[in-house]
């Protein structure tokens, strides 16, 4: 028997409407295998913790470039602790100071990508830091 592929839900938070690096990230994880589901420009965190329990996703990527960084990923993740879905990995990406991580990793998002990231560096860290639930 051999294991599916990863699930990814990627997901545009908010009222950004730039999603261009979210769309390079979830094709990069396409090409490299997974599946992976866009939820398209703003969304709300009900919508995206909706789309990652529907699809029976395996990680969450959330891209924030309006500075409303700290209160999505706050909000996605106290949807899935309430959802009992908290062993779905969250990880983003975008506009975010590096003084902003340690604050978002200790409310548990697994993984920060600032810009600049590559997407080998996102597949890679996938691949190393997401199994299947």
């Amino acid at each position: 028997m051999t294991s599916s592929p990863l699930r990814v839900v990627v997901a545009k938070p908010g009222l950004d409407g730039h999603d261009r690096g979210a769309k390079v990230v979830a094709r990069a994880l396409r090409d490299a295998g997974m599946e992976v589901v866009y939820t398209g420009l703003h969304q709300t965190p009900e919508q995206i913790v909706e789309a990652a329990i529907q699809e029976d996703a395996d990680a969450v990527g959330l891209s924030v470039l309006s500075g409303a960084h700290m209160t999505l990923f706050a909000k996605v993740m106290d949807l899935l602790k309430a959802r009992d879905a908290a062993d779905i990995v969250v990880f983003g990406g975008g506009i975010i100071p590096e003084g902003d991580i340690p604050e978002l990793t200790k409310i548990g998002v697994a993984k920060v990508f600032t810009p600049g990231a590559t997407t080998t560096e996102i597949v890679e860290w996938v691949r190393g830091n997401v199994t299947q639930q």
